[in-house]
This record gives C-alpha cells, sequence and structure tokens, in this order.
C-alpha cells in the first residue's frame, strides 16, 4: 500500500475541490474520485430526479478542478450499494413512522466503506472528502474532534465511522474556516470557489420526501389510507397517512385550534398521529440503538456528555444513564425540544472530542 497515495471523494463543489488541491500542494499522490450514486434511472414509473452532487454539472466541475490541479480522476458508478443500503433505509424508516437521516447511513456505508474499497483497487492508503471534521489519535484510538468552524462542523454526520475508517481518513478542512476555504479556492483559480453550498439530500432534489416516497413505493403509499389525528385523547381530525409527518411538524396538519399545535407522536401501527402545544414536545431523556462509541470503548453511567439530537442542534450538558454495546441511554439538564426517533444522538466531551453517536430510538 503507497502510504503517501489518497482518494479524495470529489463532489464538485468548493469544499471537497480545496481538499484536493491542498493535499496537492503538501506533496500527496492525489487520484480524485467522484462517487455516482444518484441519476437518471425509472423508479417506480417515474425519473430519478438529478441533482447536486450526482449531477452531470458537479461531475464536470470536478473533472475540471481535477485537470487544474493536475491530478487524475475517476467517476465511479455506486448507485446499486447507494440503493441497497440508503434510499432502502430512508424508505424503511418512513413507513415506520421515523424520520431519518439519510447522510450518516451514506457517509458510514457509501463514502468510507465503499471508497476505501476504492483505495485498496488504487494501493491508495488513504482517502479524503471536504468535510469539516478534525481526526486525532489518541492513546491509540482515532477519534473526532470539532472543527475550526463550528458553524459549519460536520461531526455530528460522522459519529458511524469505524475505527478502520478513521484510521484511514484525512480532513484538511478542519482547520479551516468556511471563508478561508473559498478565499483558497480563489487563490488556486478554482471554478468551483464562488459555488453555493448544496442544501438538499441529494435524491429529493426539491425537499419533497412525500413525493419521492410516492414515486418510489406508489404500491406500499397507495394502500396508506387516512388516519386520526388526536389532541389531548380525542380525535379532531384526520390526516392523509403517517409516512408523510415528522415529530415537530406544525404546518400542513389539516386543523385549526387558534394556537399553534405540533405533532407529538407517530404511531404506524394503527396510523395516527398524536398533536399536543409546544410544551410537550420538550423530552429530557432520549435512547438511542446501533451505538457506535469514537474517542471511548464505551462510556460509563453518570458520566457527564454534552449531546446534539439534531444538525443544527446546539450540544447541552447531559448525564449518561444506562449504556451498553449497542445502546445508550441519557438525560439533559435540559429539556430538548421535538426529539425524533430515527434522526442521531450524538455525545461530545467538554473539549469537542466525539464519544460516541447513535440512532434515536425513543
Amino acid at each position: 500500500m503507497n502510504e503517501n497515495r489518497v482518494i479524495v471523494a470529489m463532489s464538485g463543489g468548493v469544499d471537497s475541490s480545496v481538499a484536493a488541491a491542498i493535499l496537492k500542494k503538501e506533496g500527496y499522490d492525489v487520484i480524485g474520485i467522484t462517487m455516482k450514486t444518484w441519476g437518471f434511472m425509472e423508479v417506480g414509473g417515474a425519473p430519478k430526479h438529478e441533482s447536486g452532487c450526482c449531477s452531470l454539472d458537479a461531475i464536470f466541475d470536478a473533472k475540471n478542478v481535477a485537470e487544474l490541479i493536475g491530478i487524475p480522476h475517476y467517476t465511479v458508478d455506486f448507485t446499486k450499494a447507494f440503493e441497497e443500503t440508503v434510499i432502502d433505509d430512508f424508505v424503511k424508516e418512513y413507513l415506520a413512522g421515523r424520520t431519518p437521516n439519510p447522510c450518516v447511513v451514506c457517509n458510514r456505508k457509501i463514502k468510507w466503506e465503499e471508497l476505501l474499497k476504492k483505495a485498496d483497487s488504487l494501493d491508495a492508503r488513504y482517502v479524503a472528502t471536504g468535510h469539516y471534521a478534525v481526526v486525532e489519535k489518541i492513546n491509540d484510538r482515532y477519534t473526532l474532534k470539532y472543527s475550526k468552524d463550528t458553524k459549519k462542523d460536520q461531526t455530528y454526520a460522522l459519529w458511524g465511522l469505524t475505527q478502520e475508517s478513521l484510521s484511514r481518513t484525512l480532513f484538511p478542512l478542519g482547520k479551516y474556516t468556511k471563508e478561508e476555504v473559498r478565499a483558497i479556492a480563489a487563490e488556486f483559480g478554482l471554478k468551483t470557489a464562488g459555488k453555493p453550498d448544496s442544501q438538499e439530500i441529494c435524491f429529493v432534489a426539491d425537499n419533497n420526501y412525500e413525493r419521492f416516497l410516492r414515486e418510489r413505493i406508489p404500491e406500499v403509499i397507495n394502500n396508506i389510507r387516512e388516519g386520526n389525528l388526536v389532541y389531548h385523547g380525542e380525535i379532531v381530525g384526520k390526516h392523509k397517512g403517517f409516512p408523510f409527518y415528522t415529530i415537530g411538524q406544525r404546518r400542513g396538519l389539516g386543523v385549526s385550534f387558534g394556537k399553534p399545535v405540533y405533532v407529538k407522536n407517530i404511531d404506524s401501527n394503527t396510523n395516527t398521529i398524536e398533536i399536543g402545544d409546544k410544551e410537550e414536545l420538550l423530552e429530557r431523556r432520549v435512547k438511542a440503538s446501533d451505538v457506535n462509541y469514537v474517542s471511548q470503548a464505551i462510556l460509563k453511567e453518570g458520566e457527564k456528555v454534552f449531546g446534539k439530537i439534531r444538525y443544527s442542534d446546539s450540544a447541552k450538558e447531559a448525564v449518561v444513564i444506562k449504556s451498553a454495546p449497542d445502546s445508550i441511554e441519557i438525560e439533559f439538564s435540559e429539556p430538548k425540544n421535538a426529539v425524533t426517533p430515527g434522526q442521531s444522538l450524538v455525545l461530545y466531551d467538554e473539549k469537542g472530542y466525539l464519544l460516541a453517536g447513535g440512532i434515536i430510538e425513543k
């Protein structure tokens, strides 16, 4: 294995472009890889909506950057693996009344597992991406830490990375802010210097999850009927089907109370949506499964941590109530709003090192 060779996942955006340029300048033998995960194919009688890092424009932008900085570039078809892991999990979670985070699944199963296989085939020791995160080795264990730009930090979506994956990962942007990255891109003369960040999930370009589910699994969705909308134990209306709602949702409920009400609970077994007042969405205790411990082999009961329940969340103090190899339960010192099953619970220490992460159960 070539210890100086690194393959860089190039999405066609400014971040991955700069990551490749920095590593090339630092003397690495860099190979650019654009992962084709989503494209124009028929699904449920309707075409997929190609966008973001999966579009032809994105591939051409990545190739343009690679040519400019003088590295080879390849586009690799990962659509089958993406379908079987990310898309299938996304659909399964919504059909269970949960709200998934597909980026977490994609990072672990596609961007690293599949990319490391490609690295092996190219005799490369490392993989690199344009994520804002820092990898460090402490006491024979690899860990993740907040990046310099805490507003852009992406460690929340990287909690699923294994020790093996982290041992072979480089994050060149961890020591820069977004503004500094754009300035570096301009210095290199990269076409992507002013390219705006992608905001949508790559396979749901319009952020319309209902549309996507109806196209993806019409034979299932069309059999899901209206269900009861319940407020404080009383049926107050009908909803269009449980997969089309998420915890904390306020708009599109089809009822009026003269005050805001929110989705409080989703019961996929009975096709029931329970709504409540804002204060009813506040929770202190959170349980997560499918846990991956990063900085430590396991957390101890009573240990103080700082937890996030969504990407845009701020990490707040909590204590570990129960801890097991595959599950964890914590209690926040202050209640969190709209804790959502299917999203990720990610725990840090007071210095910003990522301790563990898992999928929220309840």
